[in-house]
């Protein structure tokens, strides 16, 4: 559904770009307080309650757009809010729960997992393209009927988890963490006693001051989903404008899951050589979304649009699982929250992207979208630098306590 919100509001309720790249501001908004309350909730209600009950909620907003998204206008802006406040709270959750977890493995299994999702954008777009030549609500309905699958699949794992950790088969998540707290989240999931050790003792604001942690990524991702908001308030609107089906829009969606899952190869490649890091991971993935939206820019016509998705579907390869992975190896058991706060960071961008590059699209078409997409993009870069040379420079401070007390010693 999410690709073709654009279109839904600019063709089939008649309004505006702008008043499309609202919803979708009001849907992010909704998103970064979901972020925020996902990381903050995380131990007070545990992952049990906080992923199925937001996927619940998520499946039945959707379920129920077929008949707000028609009745009021105002009425389909707070569904879609909240919409969107439901689906960003199991982010942090999902991705908290992998990393405490599975420690050994939680950046190859934030890889998988962002691969097995992309196949559902793949399979999901290219049937709400041929789905919305037919009615749009035919893709509310089946949007609803996935996420009450993917709740239903969460009950049904982590009742087995809990199950199993009471009959004591996770020897190697005890082995992983070594102490009585790591031993009771990984065999019991809702775990929420504040007693237990488990509650962070930092207050909020003592873990915003570590802001070297987090900041500079976050702004960096941040102007990067800014950017590419290009595709749903540049290139989307651009296709319908001159009379190609909704089919040509899903297609390049299509195309961005398919080389999610094939372009593997050459993203291990990239990880092996250039960037090897988790930061230069980040400062690459800007620099190919720059390159994209140049190819755009220069190259206006749906060949360029392929060649374009192709290069942003390589940058998205590397920022997407380095995030999580990055604030996972390095926050600690705090990791919920700075994710949380990370997430909440980067859904700005994806909030206030679609309405200012609607106004500017409204304005100047899509040559005027490409144009400010590519310097947002140069933007990222610069803030992802910055973080590279932040964590360079720390990471040289505590190699040189570590040798002072070594050598004391």
């Amino acid at each position: 559904m999410w690709p073709l919100t654009t279109l839904f509001v600019h063709t089939q309720l008649n309004r505006s770009l702008a008043d499309a790249g609202f919803v979708i501001f009001m849907q992010m908004l909704g998103g970064v307080i979901g972020q925020l309350l996902g990381g903050g909730l995380y131990y007070r209600i545990g992952v049990r309650r906080l992923l199925i009950g937001a996927l619940a909620a998520s499946s039945v907003l959707q379920c129920t757009l077929v008949i707000t998204a028609h009745a009021d206008w105002w009425l389909y802006v707070t569904t879609m809010t909240v919409l969107g406040l439901t689906n960003s709270m199991s982010m942090p959750a999902i991705q908290s729960f992998i990393g405490f977890r599975w420690a050994d493995r939680r950046e190859e299994l934030f890889n998988v997992i962002y691969v097995a999702n992309n196949i559902g954008v793949a399979l999901g777009t290219a049937m709400s393209g041929v789905l919305a030549d037919i009615s749009f609500n035919l893709t509310f309905v089946l949007n609803g009927v996935t996420s009450a699958g993917f709740a239903i699949f969460f009950h049904r794992f982590l009742r087995g988890m809990q199950e199993e950790g009471r009959a004591g088969t996770h020897p190697s998540a005890q082995e992983q963490a070594g102490t009585e707290q790591a031993r009771k989240q990984a065999a019991a999931p809702d775990l929420q006693l504040p007693d237990s050790g488990v509650l962070p003792e930092r207050s909020i604001w003592q873990k915003l001051a570590a802001y070297r942690l987090y900041l500079f990524m976050s702004i960096g991702a941040m102007f990067v989903w800014l950017a590419n908001s290009l595709w749903g308030t540049g290139v989307a609107p651009h296709i319908a404008d001159h009379n190609m089906s909704f089919s040509m829009y899903s297609l390049l969606w299509t195309l961005n899951g398919v080389l999610i899952f094939m372009a593997q190869p050459i993203i291990s490649w990239l990880k092996r050589t250039i960037a090897k890091p988790l930061t230069a991971q980040l400062t690459w993935s800007a620099v190919f979304y720059g390159l994209a939206y140049l190819v755009i820019w220069f190259v206006p016509v749906y060949g360029g649009f392929v060649l374009g998705m192709v290069l942003a579907t390589l940058g998205e390869m590397l920022v997407s699982p380095a995030v999580p992975a990055f604030l996972a190896a390095r926050a600690g058991r705090e990791a919920p929250f700075y994710m949380g706060v990370a997430g909440g960071i980067t859904s700005v961008g994806r909030m206030i992207g679609p309405y200012v590059l609607g106004i500017m699209y409204d304005r100047s078409g899509l040559n005027g979208v490409a144009v400010i997409s590519t310097w947002i993009a140069a933007i990222a870069v610069m803030f992802f630098v910055l973080h590279a040379w932040v964590q360079t420079k720390e990471q040289k401070q505590r190699n040189t306590k570590n040798h002072s007390f070594d050598t004391y010693s």
